[in-house]
Formats: structure tokens, C-alpha cells, sequence
């Protein structure tokens, strides 16, 4: 990956390769094993030192959220290649935020 920088300043991420090329019916399936890799690994982003981990739970939580199963056509599409550059785009992450998970499925893990 490609860590670039736009025409308005703004860093950016260039993929090298589209590997999920079908833009009708993303295998999701697919992406979730390709995130696999990325377990366990430890990324700190460059604005403000956070470190972040990218745990167990994170591949299932990119492919199976409700957002993602609204994604239609080249959206579904940018998001299963944008997995290639995860670790590239959490280190040039700005604008940090912060809110409170309050839905229930989450409340275990608090």
C-alpha cells in the first residue's frame, strides 16, 4: 500500500490491486478470512498516538454489520477492497471522536 497525499492535503491510501472484483454480489465470507490476517496486529495512529488492536471479533464485525449489509453495487465493492489497506488507513485516521456503544449486544463487553 500507498500512503499519498491528495490534492487538498489530505493523506490517502492507493491499493495496488482490486481482489474483489465482482461489484453485484460481494463474498463477505471472503473478505472476513482476508481480515483474518490482519489478528492481533497493533497499528498507532499518527494524529494522536492511540493505539489501536485489531482483536478476534474485527473481521466478523467489518463483513456483518448492518451497514455493510446495506452496501449495494461499487459501495460493497470499495468497502470488501478497502480491507487491503486497513492498517494504512487507521494510521492516518483524523478528526478522532469518541461515543458510548450503548446497544445491548455490546454490553457485555463493557
Amino acid at each position: 500500500m500507498q500512503i499519498v497525499m491528495d490534492e487538498n492535503g489530505q493523506k490517502i491510501v492507493v491499493l495496488p490491486d482490486i481482489i474483489f472484483k465482482n461489484r453485484q454480489n460481494i463474498d463477505w465470507s471472503a473478505v472476513e478470512k482476508y481480515l483474518k490476517k490482519y489478528l492481533g496486529k497493533i497499528v498507532t495512529i499518527i494524529e494522536t498516538q492511540d493505539v489501536v488492536y485489531i482483536g478476534n471479533k474485527f473481521p466478523d464485525e467489518y463483513k456483518g454489520s448492518q451497514y455493510t449489509k446495506r452496501l449495494k453495487g461499487s459501495s460493497a465493492k470499495a468497502k470488501a477492497n478497502a480491507s487491503q489497506a486497513i492498517l494504512e488507513m487507521l494510521e492516518i485516521a483524523t478528526d478522532k471522536t469518541f461515543h458510548h456503544n450503548r446497544k445491548d449486544k455490546h454490553s457485555y463487553d463493557a
